[in-house]
């Protein structure tokens, strides 16, 4: 009779953190570690729903914190993720890094679960219903506009206003829907997703998706943030690549007149003259039917309901003004929380550090959450992406709690003061860069 064996699973592989940092995606392989796993990404990023560059700039890191704040249903996600496991870390090895500060991470971890039981994740959805209704309402008033009293230039006026209100709101409304922050079933988030800004923006869903959650992962983080990848090009950004650029000789703008020249080519120019058509070159390229059709869907509507009241020219004017308004209104907020603070190369550091020093806040009103989408609070939503812009008033004390612990600085201004130190900023930037390019 043979003898009994006993059956053993397989022995786990043990990586160090030296072997991980070396597949960072030089070689063309890539590994990264949540919760201590190791995963072989190399061949899953292409696949990934989230997009391939998002994941590929955790490659060689710990990527635990990231990947808690961009998931909804984290179980089932790691159970996608089993293919792709390799191993975990020698218990020998720190759970993160040595340039992450590992106080700062357990509490923030310990804030996080705090904030998950009291609820502030979970979406009051009247909240979204209404924002959602008014931009609507907004959009039929300013067709009824014209529909009623005419083509004059009173009525015109009065329709170009709100139909930029429209756009914009819904720019910010799409944002949420984006952020797989309104319902707890991803579907739902993406198909609303779909409708906000394929049919009420006429803009594709993977696109925003592509661009926006690099910026998420890596604020300000030159070569991972494509929010930042007007340097060098048209501008100078940042003290430490101001300096860096500079020391290079390399000019391919003016920057020391940048805080100048901002105002052509930042504000009016960034929606009619680049999204307006790249979008198109972006879908095509990468075969995405189905955003084609939602924004099909969108040109449609604006033609059938325009044309007829403006005619072709007069509906292509209408168009590109809003289009030139809504990118004003557009820049000049998305850009007051990350312009004048922290860029540099990816150092690696922990996932509140990586998200503070890139973003500051404007001071909370009622015009404020409403004028920028509640994006007022930016160190909230960067810290949790995925909460509820309503509630971001409320976790925002135990934000300053932690940040005044850590001596991180927790920064919060007026609007207007917040628009300024984005040309403030410009002209600092561009007299760094002038220094070194002369004098180092």
């Amino acid at each position: 009779m043979a003898p009994e064996t006993q059956a053993h699973g397989p022995t786990p592989r043990y990586f160090t953190w030296e072997e991980v940092a070396q597949r960072s995606g030089r070689d063309k392989e890539r590994w990264l570690v949540i919760d201590r796993k190791v995963y072989n990404i190399s061949e899953f990023t292409r696949r990934h729903p989230g997009g391939s560059r998002v994941l590929s700039h955790y490659a060689g890191q710990d990527a635990t914190d990231p990947f808690v704040a961009f998931h909804i249903n984290k179980g089932l996600v790691k159970k996608y993720m089993n293919s792709l496991l390799i191993g975990e870390l020698s218990p020998e090895q720190p759970s993160f890094e040595p340039t992450k500060n590992k106080e700062l991470t357990d509490e923030f971890r310990e804030l996080r679960a705090t904030v998950e039981q009291m609820g502030l994740m979970k979406a009051n959805h009247v909240f979204f219903l209404l924002h959602l209704l008014h931009i609507l309402l907004l959009d039929v008033v300013a067709w009824l506009t014209l529909w009623i009293f005419g083509t004059s230039f009173m009525p015109l006026l009065l329709c170009t206003a709100l139909l930029t209100t429209v756009q914009v709101q819904a720019g910010w409304l799409q944002h949420d829907f984006g952020h797989l922050s309104v319902f707890s079933s991803s579907m739902w988030n993406h198909l609303l997703h779909h409708f906000v800004i394929g049919h009420l923006k006429g803009v594709p869903a993977s696109w925003w998706n592509h661009l926006h959650f690099q910026h998420h992962a890596k604020p300000n983080c030159f070569r991972k943030d494509p929010d930042i990848n007007m340097h060098p090009i048209f501008f100078s950004l940042g003290k430490i690549l101001s300096v860096e650029l500079g020391k290079q000789k390399k000019k391919y703008m003016p920057y020391n007149h940048q805080h100048k020249y901002f105002f052509l080519i930042g504000p009016p120019a960034l929606v009619p003259f680049f999204f307006q058509w790249y979008v198109f070159y972006f879908v095509f390229k990468r075969k995405k039917w189905v955003d084609l059709a939602w924004m099909t869907s969108f040109y449609a509507r604006v033609l059938l309901t325009y044309v007829p009241l403006l005619g072709l020219k007069g509906f292509l004017g209408l168009f590109f003004i809003v289009r030139l308004l809504e990118s004003n209104w557009f820049v000049w907020v998305t850009q007051m929380n990350h312009i004048p603070m922290h860029m540099d190369h990816d150092q690696n550091v922990d996932w509140v550090s990586t998200q503070i020093q890139a973003t500051c806040n404007v001071h909370k009103s009622a015009f404020n959450d409403w004028f920028t989408g509640h994006l007022n609070f930016q160190i909230e939503h960067h810290l949790f992406p995925m909460m509820p812009r309503h509630n971001y008033h409320k976790v925002a004390p135990l934000v300053k709690s932690l940040c005044a612990k850590h001596g991180i600085e927790y920064q919060s201004k007026p609007l207007l003061s917040a628009f300024a130190d984005i040309i403030h900023s410009l002209k600092d930037y561009g007299q760094i860069w002038l220094d070194a390019y002369l004098h180092q």
